[in-house]
């Protein structure tokens, strides 16, 4: 932690029943609605507040220490990302269990309540969500997420459906034992689908990933990182694209069991390369390209060793079967879905 400043919350709880962790970066401008949901909730036992702070550069430090001394603050001296950031705070908590919360997002009244009392009535513990609800709308998002063959996330709206893929790391609840044996978020991730890394790696070693019916969350998409699905189109950026598709490519190689991981390979790798020379010749320059589909499809060859030896590892320790794997995967092409209902996405 020598690159980290810990400033100790006032009456710290020694045994809190549940440590939410905040990762934040610049966004003095949302905690204080993120931090007033979370100081709302009434559940049986303590409840811990973890911020940790990736060399934010808009008063952040600041305005926590000023305004929330209840918070225990890890101040990085550098930007270390959201992985290293929620690995820091869950290594650094008390709780019996760990709610990763983004600073763009704010828990509905009883949610963590209904959290640790699923959890409680739960005779196999794993990794539970709540409904995620667009901030300015209020309308459901997803209740977790679903995928297609390729790892493209389908959105989950059915309240039938509670066992998903994956559930988003924005509100993501699960025992600190669970975390530790699946050994946090991973950090050769950066950004982007690492909480699909996690829930897979769950999954595979036969842990449920629920999505809970009641309370809720609301969340503004992409405020942190870019990037959002809206009626008039998808807006996102160069950098969350180049690293979509880049660990989305990782999972694929790493979780889908079976000797149907190769073709389903080989097809993704022609699917990126025909998708990022079309987009841009729409756009009329190479950047997608040469900056989001051209890493992608040399992904598997560049990390060839590491992926293979990553890939082992989890396929070796994998405890469900093939079809139980698939029965969170839909027989969709997700991006072809989202082309007719949202025309061409908008990268800057």
């Amino acid at each position: 932690m020598g690159l980290v400043q810990q400033y100790p919350a006032l009456n710290r709880p020694s045994a809190p029943v549940c440590s939410v962790c905040i990762a934040n970066y610049n966004g003095a401008a949302i905690l204080d609605e993120c931090i007033a949901s979370v100081l709302a909730q009434r559940v049986d036992g303590d409840v811990e507040i973890i911020v940790h702070d990736d060399a934010s550069t808009d008063g952040s430090i600041a305005l926590l220490r000023e305004r929330y001394p209840q918070v225990e603050l890890l101040a990085s001296r550098e930007n270390v990302g959201f992985c290293a950031g929620n690995n820091r705070m869950a290594n650094h908590a008390r709780g019996e269990y760990i709610l990763l919360l983004n600073n763009d997002a704010a828990l509905y009244p009883g949610a963590l309540e209904t959290l640790v009392g699923a959890a409680r009535a739960s005779g196999r513990p794993g990794i539970l969500t709540l409904p995620q609800y667009d901030w300015e709308s209020g309308k459901l998002v997803d209740r977790g997420c679903l995928l297609d063959p390729f790892c493209n996330p389908i959105p989950n709206l059915d309240p039938k459906q509670y066992q998903v893929a994956y559930v988003i790391g924005a509100c993501m609840f699960l025992p600190h034992t669970i975390w530790n044996d699946l050994g946090g978020l991973p950090e050769w991730f950066g950004s982007i689908a690492e909480d699909m890394y996690l829930c897979g790696l769950a999954r595979s070693r036969g842990l449920p990933v629920t999505a809970l019916a009641a309370s809720g969350y609301r969340h503004r998409q992409g405020a942190t990182f870019g990037g959002n699905r809206a009626e008039s189109g998808i807006n996102t950026s160069i950098r969350r694209r180049h690293l979509s598709e880049r660990n989305k490519t990782r999972v694929l190689m790493i979780f889908t069991p079976g000797l149907l991981m190769w073709p389903l390979l080989f097809l993704h790798i022609v699917a990126l390369a025909l998708e990022g020379s079309a987009l841009s010749i729409v756009r009329g320059d190479a950047t997608l390209l040469r900056d989001v589909y051209g890493p992608a499809v040399m992904t598997p060859f560049r990390e060839w060793t590491i992926l293979r030896t990553r890939r082992r590892e989890v396929q070796a320790a994998r405890t469900i079967s093939i079809p139980e794997w698939f029965s969170t995967t839909r027989c969709q092409l997700r991006k072809v879905v989202m082309l007719l209902r949202y025309g061409v996405p908008k990268v800057r």
